[in-house]
C-alpha cells in the first residue's frame, strides 16, 4: 500500500469528477453539433463553465477552457492583445523568480522582454524591486504585464497578492495570477478586482488531468489566441472541446467550493507533522515558515542528505512524496525556488503535500519511516 502525499503534483481524482467524466463519455458526438447529442454535450460544457466560474467569482462567459495551466500561461503571456476591436500591446513581462517554469518560460515574449523579480529568504516577492521596475517601465513600448504565482507549488508560501495588485494597478499594468495551487485551498475571488486573469488547473483540485482554464475578470480585454482554427471557446481557444474532461473539472470545482472551509483544518495536521519532524531529525529545515502558507504543504531539507535519495527511500517504504516540483518529466535536481530564496547547498528538499482525506496516522507513519532512513543514510 502506498500512502499518497503528493497532492501538489496531482490530487486524487474525486468520485464526483469520475462520474461526471464517465457520464459525458457515454454520449457520442461533438459539443458544437446542433443535433440532440451535440446539444447534450454542449449543456455539460456550459454547466462546467458555470461551476468553475462560481469557484473563482467571475461570469461563466469569462472562462476559457484549455488543456491545462501551461497552455493558459502560454496564451496569456503574450505582447499581443485586443481591447474590443482595437489592438493592445504589452511592452514587457515581469515574473517572479520562484514562479512555476511555465511562467518563467515567458510565453510568447522574447527573452529580452522578460524580467525576473527576486524573492526574499521567506519566499515572498520583493515588492520594492517590483515597484522600481514598473516605475522605470517604458510605457511607449506598451503596458507592463505582471505574472506571478499566488501560492508556491513547492513551499506553499502565499504571495501578498493584494499588495502586488496595488503596485501593478498603480503602474497601470495588467496582472495575471497563477492560481493553480491556491484553488480550493484559500478563497479565490476575481470579483474583488484583485487580478485581470487567473490560470487554473483541474487535476490539482481532484479533477481529471489534461484540463485547465483561463478565468478573466472581464472579456473586454483578451490575449490573441494561441490556437486558432474553428473558433471554439468564443474564438479564444480553437479545437473541439473535451466534454468529459471539462465536466470532470466542473464537478471538482463544485466539490472545492463545498470543501474550502474544511481545508483550513489541515493546518493543525501540518503543524503537528512539523513538530514531530523536528523531533525525528533535530537539524531539519522547513522552508517558508516565516511567511503565510497554505495548510497542506511542508517543504523540508535534511542537511547532508540529498532529497532525491530520501524520496526514493520513502517511496520504497510506501510513501509517495516528491523532491520539489513534478513539472519536469520526472527530472530531479536543485530547486529553483530554493535558489531564488538564497538557500545554499544542493541537498534539495522533500515536499509532503496532502488533502482532506489524509489522516494523522499516515503522516505519523512517514515520520516513523523517515527517522531510521535518515540514520542509515548518515551512517553510510
Amino acid at each position: 500500500m502506498t500512502h499518497y502525499l503528493d497532492h501538489n503534483a496531482s490530487a486524487p481524482l474525486l468520485e464526483a469528477a469520475r462520474e461526471a467524466v464517465l457520464a459525458a463519455m457515454e454520449i457520442e458526438g461533438n459539443p458544437s453539433s446542433v443535433h440532440r447529442n451535440g446539444r447534450a454535450l454542449r449543456a455539460m460544457v456550459q454547466k462546467a463553465r458555470r461551476q468553475v466560474a462560481g469557484l473563482v467569482g467571475t461570469a461563466p462567459d469569462h472562462i476559457v477552457f484549455t488543456s491545462g495551466a501551461t497552455e493558459a500561461a502560454a496564451t496569456l503571456l503574450t505582447p499581443h492583445w485586443s481591447m474590443g476591436r482595437s489592438s493592445l500591446t504589452m511592452g514587457h513581462l515581469y515574473v517572479c523568480a520562484a514562479d512555476h517554469p511555465c511562467l518563467l518560460a515567458g510565453g510568447r515574449f522574447l527573452p529580452e522582454a522578460v524580467t525576473r523579480i527576486g524573492v526574499g529568504p521567506d519566499g515572498l516577492l520583493d515588492l520594492e524591486t517590483l515597484k522600481g521596475r514598473l516605475a522605470a517601465h517604458d510605457k511607449a513600448a506598451g503596458l507592463p504585464l505582471v505574472a506571478v504565482h499566488w501560492v508556491n507549488n513547492e513551499t506553499g508560501v502565499i504571495q501578498p497578492v493584494e499588495e502586488i495588485s496595488a503596485v501593478v494597478r498603480g503602474a497601470g499594468g495588467i496582472l495575471v495570477l497563477d492560481a493553480v495551487q491556491a484553488l480550493g485551498r484559500i478563497p479565490v475571488d476575481l470579483s474583488t478586482g484583485l487580478a485581470d486573469f487567473l490560470m487554473l488547473s483541474s487535476h490539482k483540485i481532484g479533477g481529471p488531468k489534461g484540463m485547465g482554464a483561463i478565468a478573466g475578470a472581464s472579456d473586454l480585454m483578451m490575449p490573441l489566441p494561441l490556437i486558432a482554427g474553428g473558433g471554439q471557446e468564443r474564438g479564444h481557444r480553437s479545437g473541439t472541446e473535451s466534454p468529459a474532461l471539462i465536466a470532470g473539472f466542473g464537478a471538482a470545482a463544485d466539490a472545492a467550493v463545498a470543501g474550502l472551509n474544511g481545508f483550513s483544518e489541515l493546518a493543525r495536521l501540518r503543524d503537528r507533522f512539523e513538530t514531530e519532524l523536528r523531533r525525528a531529525a533535530a537539524d531539519v529545515v522547513v522552508h517558508g515558515v516565516a511567511a503565510p502558507r497554505v495548510a497542506n504543504t511542508v517543504f523540508f531539507t535534511v542537511p547532508g542528505i540529498k532529497a532525491e535519495t530520501l524520496a526514493i527511500g520513502l517511496d520504497l517504504a510506501g510513501f509517495a512524496v516528491s523532491s520539489g516540483s513534478a513539472c519536469s518529466s520526472g527530472k530531479v535536481g536543485k530547486s529553483h525556488v530554493l535558489e531564488a530564496m538564497g538557500v545554499e547547498g544542493d541537498d534539495g528538499a522533500i515536499r509532503v503535500s496532502f488533502g482532506p482525506e489524509t489522516r494523522w496516522d499516515e503522516l505519523s507513519a512517514l515520520i516513523g519511516a523517515l527517522k531510521p532512513l535518515v540514520g542509515r543514510m548518515r551512517a553510510a
